[in-house]
């Protein structure tokens, strides 16, 4: 089987953060059942880059002042 390797840039790695824990909250609430994990894990990712550039649209950071 062939390696494979995952380098994420910083704010992807934190896109997949929220979303690895948007997923594990579904899962502890009973949401995700057997046959649905792809459903979910594809709307948490969703959510999570939702999350993400509506954060993004909001806040302003030192490094965006001009």
């Amino acid at each position: 089987m062939e390696k494979r390797t995952l380098t994420l840039q910083p704010s992807e790695a934190v896109i997949v953060q929220a979303a690895a824990n948007i997923y594990a909250a579904y899962i502890s609430t009973g949401n995700v059942t057997k046959g649905t994990e792809k459903q979910w894990m594809q709307q948490s990712i969703d959510e999570a880059l939702w999350i993400g550039l509506r954060a993004d649209d909001m806040i302003v950071s030192d490094h965006e002042m001009g």
